[in-house]
């Protein structure tokens, strides 16, 4: 996704009332965590897990909140989002940049780039891929998913490499 509609996301999201962004950096979304980093609207923490757990102590407080973090670290935490987010059903949305998703990406990328989908489906944690056309719509969809309590997961597809 590109400069233009990460940032928009960040501000589409905000201006619906997701109060925290908090996660592990990666450069599949820089945009939108610059964004994030601009209005002093972001807590970094050094592991998802981290994020995860800070995240769900705001939603439980009643402040909605996003946590963003590469596949890589989505597959690290997927015992945290089982037994804690998924089990007491806490509303968060998961923005997750999705490396590996090229076949031409690093070693490291591939294999849990290419199992990204399944993984998401194995968990049951409800999905949508944003691109430029539809992140409007995948919003949309995830503010209604953490209104419900339901947490969900928004995928950015990485398409270059560093």
């Amino acid at each position: 996704m590109n400069e233009k509609e990460q940032r928009e996301t960040y501000h589409y999201l905000k201006k619906n009332k997701v109060e925290n962004f908090i996660g592990v950096p990666d450069s599949t979304l820089k945009y939108f965590i610059d964004e994030c980093l601009k209005n002093n609207n972001i807590i970094i923490t050094t592991r998802e897990e981290e994020a995860v757990g800070i995240a769900t102590g705001m939603s439980l407080s009643k402040s909605p909140s996003l946590v963003f973090m590469q596949n890589a670290g989505f597959a690290n935490s997927i015992s945290t989002i089982t037994s804690l987010v998924q089990l007491y059903e806490i509303p968060i949305i998961f923005l997750i940049g999705w490396r590996g998703f090229l076949t031409d990406d690093a070693p490291e990328h591939l294999k849990i780039g290419k199992i990204q989908p399944e993984l998401l489906k194995l968990i049951g944690l409800k999905t949508k891929i944003m691109t430029e056309k539809n992140w409007k719509a995948c919003c949309d969809w995830a503010l209604n998913q953490i209104k419900d309590k339901k947490p969900c997961a928004l995928v950015i597809r990485r398409m270059f490499h560093d």
